[in-house]
This record gives structure tokens, C-alpha cells and sequence, in this order.
């Protein structure tokens, strides 16, 4: 049986000296409630060209470590201090620790192994560092790890970021800037912001370290494995822009009055998807299903400002409730339109109420408990996925890995060419239901498959 051999692991320290100062950064209740779930873990698949030179390991390791100057944090530790009442401060220790690099080669698989297959091959996981490795467990373990594998016909760059440090703005900032590096930059054209954003202390949200209700040994007992299991299975959708264009005309040619011009493409394409999933679920009419989205505070939050490139966590989530039937029967428009209206309450008071909330009353995520009727949608569209060119090409395709991956797990990408790509995690037969649904598959494009 082919596999993933590893060929070499080192640790890369931030090139500038000046990072080895351990400044301590306290994190916010949008960073603390990530403490037990999986970090981030996205990846790029990049073919070799002949054009081009070779990638350079050692190349991708210097680049890294000239960045990781500007992302102090990333080649840091947590730190997490124990207080008599059961409860834990938890921080960043910029001490310039370091990054891991892992150096894999997997000669048995080609591209065309990653974006042919309909369903995602279960070796990708493998093509990620540190899996089944916690949030919290950053105190010992790196918060960045890269690992680089050789494939026969391309390479694919795994990325593991803790999600304590950074949301998903944050991953494809590091990324992007990585691979401005890579290409010979020797700055950056958008810095980030480090410092981290709290309230005023009037409130008690201010930069002072923020307890949680947990000690280090409950941290350890409470912590949540996303890992897909082997009743589950990873799809990968593609909608064009045309398709989306269909999609969001139809949803607002079915509501009336001025609320449908709110409607945004996202959410009437991930609607088509939410009722696609009910459909084939075998779901009773008057059963309640949930659609769990993320919304982003960058935004929102104006006083204090909170700044485009800010690094860290700035995301809440807002939950869609309704019934099967209302769901299905309402049509497209019905359930874009029940999205519009979550992402509408979210407004800069909402979510400083949230935050506020949070300091007196902590509660920390996790997906295990996930229901079978809900499903969770994360990344963006938005993000510059296939912007990342290390200086030998633009990316082909992007997967994520296995951490925080559960039944209802929905990710959202850029296409590589145009539109929007999808990444479904339920089960088998819920993916073949879907693949057969030609209700929606009707807006699906097929691939275009990448020739050798």
C-alpha cells in the first residue's frame, strides 16, 4: 500500500534576532474559545513545471523562517498559568521557539490523484502535520507546522496553524505573505496588526490576562478530536460564477419587497446546498435542522477600530434554526433569506455584547456535540487562496485536514478558475444522495480534470 514517507523534520526559527525577545501577548474571548477544538489545517497542490526551476526545500525553509519574523507569534508558545480558584490564564509567548518543517515524499501519488477522485483520497490527511494535536496543546507543541511532500508530478504545501493564534484571515495572511517572500520580497505589502483588540476596561475587557473556568488537567480530559471517521467521506463541489449568478436570481425572484436585494450569492448558494443535504437525510417535516455560519468582526467593529490586517481570531457564529418543511417547501429564497437576517443581527453592539458576555461567563467550543441535523460552514471565498506563488506557479487546487472535521463540516474556497468550490464532509450515503440529486446538481460544474 502506497504511503506518506518522511524524509526530514526540523525546526525553523524567525530569522530577525529581535524576535527572540519573549513578549507576552494576552489573548481575547474570540481567541479563548478555541482553546479545545483542532487548529487550522489547509493545503495548496501545486504541479511541477518544466518552465520553472525544481522547488528548493531549503529555499521554502529560508523564506519561512524571514517571514515567521513578521509573525512572531507563529514561532511562539502558549503559555497557561494555574490559579487557586480551578481556573487558567493562557497567553503567547513570542520566544521564538520555532516553527516545524516536515520534508515528505509521497512518488506513489500524482495530482490528478487529489482533483480526479470524487470523493477526497484518504491520503491527504496525511499530507498534514501535527494531526490529532489540540489547540491547547501549544505549550508544547508548535503553533505553525508546514510539511512539504514531493508527489510524482507536483508537490502539495500542508499548513497547520493553531487557531488560538488566528482565524482563517489570519491563515491565508501568513500564507500569502510566505509566498511574497518566497518570491523574493523583502517586506511585505500588508504587515500585520499584532496587537490584540480588546474593549475598554471598563468593561473588564481589557488586555489583562482573562481566566477560564478550566485547569491544564481538565484541558486535556475536555479536549475535542475533529477527525473524519470511516462512516464519513469528503466531497468537493464546484459551482462557476454563472451558476451562482442562476442561483442567487432565483432566490430573490422569490421573496418580496426590498429584503431581497440583502440577499448575498454566498447565501443563496449555500442555501441550494442546506436543502440538498435535508432532502436526502430522510428528515421528518417538522424536524428542526441548523445551519451554523461565521461571521467576521474586521468589518464590524469600528470604535475601537479593529484593522483589516489585524492577527488573531475576530469571528463569532450565528445559527439559522428552522423546520424541514419550511426549509423545503419556502424554496431557495426562503432559507438565503433566513442567513440574511443571522448576519444582520451580528452588528458591531451584538458582538461587543458577546464579547462582554464571554469575560463574565466563559464557554469554550467544541464540535463533538455537533447535532446530526446541523451543518457548519467555514473559510471564505474571499481568502487569496490561489494568489499563494512561491515562484513556481500559482496552485491548482486547495484541500483542508482532518482537524475539526466532523458530520456537517462545510468549507468554502475560491475556485481555482472562477466561482466557488466546496468541500462537504457527511456521510458516504449522503454524498451519493446528493451526487444524485439532480435538483442540485443541476448548478454543480464538472472539474476540469488537469492533464499530464
Amino acid at each position: 500500500m502506497a504511503s506518506v514517507k518522511v524524509i526530514s523534520t526540523s525546526t525553523i526559527h524567525a530569522a530577525n534576532k529581535a524576535s527572540t525577545v519573549e513578549e507576552e501577548i494576552q489573548l481575547t474571548p474570540w481567541d479563548l474559545q478555541l482553546l479545545l477544538v483542532d487548529p487550522i489545517q489547509k493545503g495548496l497542490l501545486y504541479r511541477n513545471d518544466p518552465v520553472t526551476p525544481p522547488i528548493t526545500i531549503q529555499h521554502l525553509k529560508h523564506s519561512l523562517s524571514s517571514t515567521l519574523s513578521f509573525f512572531p507569534p507563529l514561532a511562539g508558545r502558549l503559555s497557561v498559568t494555574e490559579h487557586d480558584d480551578n481556573t487558567s490564564s493562557v497567553s503567547v509567548i513570542c520566544n521564538n521557539s520555532g516553527a516545524l518543517f516536515v520534508h515528505a515524499v509521497a512518488g506513489d501519488y500524482s495530482v490528478n490523484d487529489i482533483v480526479s477522485s470524487v470523493y477526497t483520497p484518504h491520503f491527504v490527511h496525511s499530507l498534514f502535520p501535527l494531526n490529532r494535536v489540540r489547540n491547547h496543546e501549544g505549550t508544547t507543541k508548535p503553533l505553525l507546522a508546514v510539511q512539504v511532500t514531493e508527489l510524482n508530478d507536483g508537490y502539495f504545501i500542508g499548513c497547520t496553524m493553531n487557531h488560538v493564534v488566528g482565524d482563517g484571515t489570519s491563515f491565508w495572511h501568513f500564507m500569502n505573505s510566505w509566498a511574497e517572500i518566497s518570491r523574493g520580497s523583502e517586506k511585505l505589502s500588508k504587515p500585520p496588526v499584532l496587537e490584540r483588540w480588546f474593549l475598554d476596561s471598563g468593561h473588564g475587557c481589557s488586555a489583562s490576562a482573562i481566566r477560564v473556568p478550566l485547569t491544564k488537567e481538565k484541558m486535556i480530559q475536555s479536549g475535542y478530536y475533529g477527525f473524519v471517521s470511516e462512516l464519513q467521506r469528503e466531497r468537493v463541489f464546484h459551482f462557476s460564477k454563472d451558476k451562482i449568478a442562476e442561483l442567487k436570481t432565483k432566490a430573490k425572484a422569490e421573496i418580496e419587497g426590498e429584503s431581497k436585494n440583502k440577499i448575498s450569492s454566498l447565501q443563496a448558494l449555500l442555501t441550494h446546498l442546506w436543502r440538498s443535504v435535508v432532502r436526502n437525510q430522510g428528515l421528518e417535516p417538522d424536524e428542526e435542522v441548523n445551519y451554523r455560519l461565521l461571521i467576521g468582526g474586521r468589518g464590524r467593529m469600528k470604535s475601537p477600530a479593529l484593522a483589516e490586517n489585524y492577527f488573531g481570531n475576530a469571528v463569532q457564529d450565528g445559527t439559522v434554526s428552522m423546520k424541514v418543511k419550511e426549509l423545503l417547501e419556502g424554496g431557495l429564497g426562503k432559507g438565503a433569506l433566513e442567513m440574511r437576517k443571522i448576519v444582520d443581527l451580528h452588528t458591531e453592539e451584538k458582538m461587543k455584547s458577546y464579547y462582554r458576555g464571554w469575560v463574565k461567563n466563559p464557554r469554550l467550543l467544541t464540535e463533538g456535540g455537533m447535532a446530526g441535523n446541523a451543518l457548519v460552514t467555514s473559510s471564505s471565498p474571499r481568502f487569496d487562496v490561489y494568489g499563494n506563488d512561491f515562484g513556481w506557479g500559482k496552485p491548482v487546487a486547495v484541500r483542508s485536514g482532518a482537524g475539526n472535521k466532523s458530520h456537517g463540516k462545510i468549507t468554502v474556497f475560491a475556485g481555482a478558475e472562477d466561482g466557488v468550490d466546496i468541500e462537504v464532509c457527511l456521510s458516504y450515503e449522503i454524498l451519493e444522495a446528493m451526487g444524485n440529486d439532480r435538483g442540485f446538481m443541476d448548478a454543480v460544474s464538472l472539474r476540469r480534470l488537469i492533464s499530464n
